[in-house]
């Protein structure tokens, strides 16, 4: 017989997610002789044995992979036999040199977890830490790689002798998985000097108590889901107004019975990665699954997620109930999750806590998702999807190291190198010390466990930028300003692996012009490299600057001098109006989200805002989906940048409104209207620029019945239109547009 030996090289992410054990399982079932380990670049092999079976091993290693594991490459070298008598796990090999590596994103409890965390006969039996190869902790307890138990938060648990027994058992599930422990061994439960704190965790919830729980990358804020009191509580300690909180249900079926769940919103529900998705709410709930008023006041939507870890579950089994789980902070500031840091900032907010000994060495959120036509869109990528990387489809990819660093709002900041860009998770909003501190141990962590030292920066263009002044302090790096639209559509291309050039329709808030003026309904015939303005919402004067994002009555103002506006503003609508027109700290905008502002004021559904964007998401909730009617908007032409009035749907709104038109129609004509700009634009870039494919990006395109009517529009006019997925649409995929767009420039210039 003749025997070879091979040596595989598996990169991705292939370690703590039982790649050794299933390679070992694998050859030693195909009767091969060898070896398997970690080191910095992944998972390395050597397997020996006939030409055929070592084929066959190949085939089926990325055919068979365990689920959690994601294989990007494989590639083989034969070396010489060593006639090994068995195969056998190697020890990792932390090496020097870089590390190219992936970590896995923390995982939902597998199904066999779960039906060991309900066995009476098990040893693990309601132990609220059980965990294997297939998930648990990952991310958010790793301290350094290779992902071996040393270089975690689990360190500090020695295991017993049952647990060590599994753990070197290649026939065992938690063979090598690091996090691995029982009731013996592993961390524990305490709620203050309660014996069994999870009963005593049900209990205050069931009377109406605010719980604060430890959680995977953070602490929690609990309530009875049902129980109005409580989540009134809840909103006026964490100073939340109206923002909707997120509820945990305990399966499908109670899921179901409070919104409606169509195959593709089950299937995000159940993923490994357990995101809260947005879902809309039956309008009558089915009986014992209502939820208080307070939890989402007057939305037609609710946030589900799923239990993801024991805890939840049996905590979830305990109350009998839904829940109300949202992050454990002030508003405005990030998750709590040092154990003395969260018992100081909620101590005004939570009764009691329930906590563990296990660390948390990275703060994470919760991921936010939503399905359209079927498919799934991130709102926040956070927790279960970071930190696996954006793989790039583009030719450029990443030739230096990139850092680029974000936007202010729901920052987000991305490494790259190769073909890899890193997209962090959720941060937050720049506005405040612990956050931009979150933000820098973020970035040191990223490049410590990626072994990414960038030699390019990229960044936003406003100057006052927390995340662009730190990166103009950096030395020894090469900058690369970003505009802001730009980048979000650079974003959408790498979202979908394209390079462009595509027409790029950015639609939000707020973003730097290079002519010194806020913009933010664009369109750009853009690709990674450069763009070009191709036509823009007709600027307008935000009264009073930021004044005017939180008062979206000021946006009515500058746009058309409205009488009942007016009415309920009589002491500063005169001079409001007054300063637009002369200019007066009345930065000029092109922004969509201004426009939407503007219309929900002339409505009377916000005149000031508590969250951001909630006049747009208001003015959303109030359309009637039934009425398809759009408001006309001129477009004006010429040789420059093209500029389409967003007033006419504004008067148009005025129009119906004092014809008696009821308010539902009108949001919605309003919503169809925008749809219908977008459209026009979309049909002069494509005469001027020849393109026939548009990307769509901008926190605006969260607003799904503004999105589908777009869509719609566009497809039935020819249009390839290219949608984000992997990564949000707003502020939060900036950083991801902003590190190809550096990349692409960097490339051009040494070629």
């Amino acid at each position: 017989m003749n025997t070879v030996r091979t040596a595989v090289r598996v990169e991705g992410v292939v370690q703590g997610v039982g790649f050794r054990p299933f390679v070992h399982a694998l050859a030693t079932g195909l009767g091969l002789t060898g070896l398997v380990g970690n080191d910095l670049d992944g998972v390395f092999a050597e397997v020996e044995g006939p030409a055929a079976a070592i084929s066959e091993f190949l085939r089926r290693l990325e055919r068979d992979a365990p689920p959690l594991a994601r294989v990007e490459r494989v590639t083989t070298t034969a070396v010489p036999p060593r006639r090994s008598a068995e195969f056998v796990i190697a020890a990792s090999d932390a090496g020097s040199g870089l590390r190219r590596t992936l970590v896995s994103a923390d995982t939902a409890t597998c199904a066999d977890c779960l039906r060991e965390l309900g066995d009476p006969a098990d040893r693990r039996h309601r132990y609220p830490f059980i965990n294997c190869t297939n998930c648990g902790p990952r991310f958010t307890i790793v301290r350094d790689v290779p992902y071996d138990r040393p270089l975690t938060t689990m360190a500090p648990f020695t295991m017993c002798e049952r647990c060590a027994a599994e753990y070197h058992d290649p026939a065992d599930r938690r063979f090598h998985a690091q996090p691995a422990c029982c009731p013996a061994c592993g961390p524990r439960l305490s709620l203050g000097d309660a014996q069994d704190p999870l009963q005593a965790a049900a209990e205050l919830l069931r009377y109406g108590r605010v719980l604060a729980v430890k959680g995977l990358g953070g602490y929690h804020l609990a309530a009875d889901a049902a129980c109005e009191p409580a989540v009134a509580a809840l909103r006026q300690r964490k100073h939340r107004e109206d923002k909707p909180f997120a509820v945990m249900a305990a399966d499908l079926a109670a899921a179901a019975a409070l919104a409606e769940v169509d195959e593709a919103a089950a299937a995000l529900l159940t993923s490994p990665a357990r995101p809260i998705v947005l879902l809309p709410r039956r309008e009558r709930a089915e009986p014992g699954a209502a939820v208080a008023p307070a939890t989402a006041p007057g939305n037609r939507q609710l946030g589900i997620m799923l239990p993801y870890t024991p805890l939840h579950h049996l905590l979830l089994a305990a109350v009998a109930r839904p829940i109300v789980l949202t992050s454990g902070n002030v508003s405005d500031e990030p998750i709590a999750y040092r154990d003395d840091e969260a018992r100081e900032t909620l101590k005004d907010i939570a009764d009691a806590f329930l906590t563990h000994d296990r660390a948390i060495h990275v703060r994470t959120d919760d991921s936010v998702a939503r399905t359209f036509r079927g498919r799934p869109m991130l709102v926040r990528r956070s927790r279960g999807y970071v930190p696996e990387p954006i793989t790039t489809a583009t030719t450029t990819s990443f030739p230096r190291p990139v850092l680029a660093c974000g936007a202010e709002l729901k920052n987000t900041f991305c490494l790259a190198r190769g073909r890899h860009a890193f997209v962090s998770h959720h941060i937050g909003d720049l506005e405040n010390a612990e956050t931009l501190r979150s933000f820098t141990e973020g970035i040191a962590h990223f490049r410590r466990l990626f072994d990414i030292d960038p030699q390019v920066v990229a960044y936003d263009l406003h100057p006052e930028y927390l995340s662009t002044k730190y990166a103009l302090e950096l030395e020894d790096v090469d900058l690369e300003g970003v505009q802001h639209h730009h980048a979000h559509i650079a974003s959408c291309l790498a979202d979908n692996g394209e390079e462009g050039p595509v027409i790029g329709v950015a639609f939000d808030g707020t973003g730097y012009g290079p002519d010194g003026t806020i913009w933010g309904g664009e369109f750009l015939a853009a690709g990674l490299a450069a763009f070009e303005r191709g036509g823009h919402l007709a600027p307008v004067p935000m009264p009073g600057g930021a004044a005017a994002i939180r008062q979206p009555w000021r946006m009515a103002a500058a746009y058309v001098n409205d009488p009942q506006v007016a009415l309920r503003h009589p002491d500063q609508w005169s001079a409001v109006v007054t300063m637009a027109a002369r200019g007066v700290n009345s930065p000029l905008t092109s922004s969509a989200g201004r426009l939407f502002d503007a219309a929900a004021a002339l409505l009377g559904v916000r005149d000031s805002i508590n969250y951001e964007g909630q006049a747009a998401i208001e003015l959303e909730q109030l359309a009637d989906p039934a009425e398809a009617e759009a408001y006309p908007a001129g477009l004006e032409g010429g040789e420059g940048p093209f500029t389409i009035r967003g007033s006419d749907l504004l008067h148009a709104v005025i129009e119906d409104r004092t014809d008696g038109v009821p308010a539902p129609v009108i949001a919605a004509r309003f919503h169809h209207g925008v749809a219908a700009l977008i459209e026009a634009g979309c049909l002069l870039m494509r005469e001027r620029h020849g393109l026939a494919t548009v990307a769509l990006s901008g926190g605006v395109f969260q607003n799904l019945l503004l999105l589908n009517a777009t869509v719609g529009r566009l497809e039935a006019r020819g249009f390839r239109v290219l949608l984000h997925g992997r990564v949000p649409c707003n502020d939060g995929g900036i950083s991801l547009g902003q590190a190809l767009v550096a990349a692409t420039r960097v490339a051009a210039s040494r070629s």
